[in-house]
């Protein structure tokens, strides 16, 4: 009986983290706070890797301090998103040998198909990982981010009908190897 009073009693208060973003006096720290995620979930999307990814956020946040840009952003987000997308393109090289894992979840399914899931959604992943840089990239952005193609063409620097072109392919490509896959499991 007297534990849950005290557990009461000894919780602070916990602001949201626009709140805190918000009460934060230091406008790097406010900035930081806001975006982190926003940034990792950028490079994570390039990148395929979670520690690259931290690396790639530290970065980010580390030129921009060092540069001040935070006192002349118009666009927080966009810049932030440019940012961390540049710096994630120049580390692809050395994430080639990131290997993904999967989690299967215990989420009331039967093991076996569990494992069907997991086999699914890998292979949906290797489709994806083998499309060309210039199409996987864009397609990244558009369904992890969920950023729309005017987003996409800012981060990326290149023209939104580009953006548009690209993604269409992407799923064209997509669609017809995925076609060729089912095709190909039926005619067993």
């Amino acid at each position: 009986m007297i534990e849950l009073p005290l557990q009461i009693a000894f919780q602070e208060h916990r602001l949201t983290k626009e709140q805190e973003a918000a009460a934060c006096d230091d406008p790097m720290a406010r900035l930081v706070k806001q975006h982190a995620r926003f940034v990792f979930r950028v490079a994570y999307s390039v990148l395929r890797n979670v520690h690259d990814a931290e690396d790639v956020v530290q970065e980010t946040f580390l030129k921009v301090h060092r540069a001040r840009s935070w006192e002349s952003m118009v666009d927080e987000k966009a810049f932030l998103s440019r940012a961390a997308w540049r710096l994630a393109v120049d580390r692809l090289p050395n994430a080639r040998t990131a290997v993904l894992d999967f989690d299967v979840l215990s989420s009331g399914q039967d093991p076996e198909q569990a494992a069907i899931k997991a086999d699914w959604s890998a292979t949906i992943h290797r489709l994806i990982d083998a499309l060309p840089v210039e199409l996987r990239q864009p397609l990244a952005l558009s369904t992890v981010e969920e950023l729309n193609s005017q987003e996409i063409a800012q981060v990326m620097g290149i023209p939104e009908g580009t953006v548009r072109t690209r993604l269409m392919r992407a799923r064209q490509v997509l669609k017809q190897k995925l076609g060729a896959l089912m095709a190909g499991q039926h005619g067993k």
